[in-house]
């Protein structure tokens, strides 16, 4: 019998780690050769739908990411101003007029907060570079104009800037 349940859980253990995969961080090591941007700094390519942490020697981390749907994307230079785990959301004025019946907070960790795990707001503005609680939404244009990753990836990302780290979006 004790081989048995072994057995059983051990084929429960695997198969939760084989479903467990796609939310896993993916970011991919890739070559990035541009005297444009510094080690450090974080480089969103809108229209590639993708994120790049630029690194040393020609390279880049590249994360999937979901990005401001027509009309509502944007491209410059910002900076990291706050790094936030489980963050509270407040829908900006934009989102309340569209979705009038929304909440006005959202508290972290809830279901229905769009800002998953973590959230790295940017100077200048009411956008944020964030996790996501829906993540078949990375990879399209999706967003209000914030920069939406898998929860998985934006831990990892994270984990590998700080506040200052300058971010740069082009279309």
């Amino acid at each position: 019998m004790p081989l048995r349940i072994a057995a059983a859980l051990a084929v429960t253990i695997g198969a939760g780690i084989a479903l467990s995969s796609p939310a896993q961080a993916r970011p991919e090591m890739v070559g990035m050769r541009s005297a444009e941007y510094s080690p450090g700094t974080i480089v969103v390519k809108t229209n590639e739908r993708r994120l790049y942490l630029i690194l040393d020697s020609g390279k880049a981390m590249r994360y999937p990411v979901g990005v401001g749907r027509s009309g509502k994307q944007w491209a410059g230079t910002t900076r990291i101003d706050g790094k936030y785990t489980n963050p509270a959301w407040s829908p900006p004025r934009e989102v309340k007029r569209d979705k009038p019946n929304m909440p006005d907070v959202i508290p972290g960790g809830s279901p229905r907060n769009p800002m998953g795990v973590a959230a790295m707001t940017l100077s200048g503005g009411e956008y944020a570079i964030h996790g996501t609680n829906m993540p078949g939404s990375v990879g399209g244009f999706v967003s209000y104009g914030c920069i939406r990753m898998l929860n998985a990836d934006i831990t990892d990302l994270y984990s590998r800037v700080s506040v200052g780290t300058t971010v740069v979006v082009t279309r």
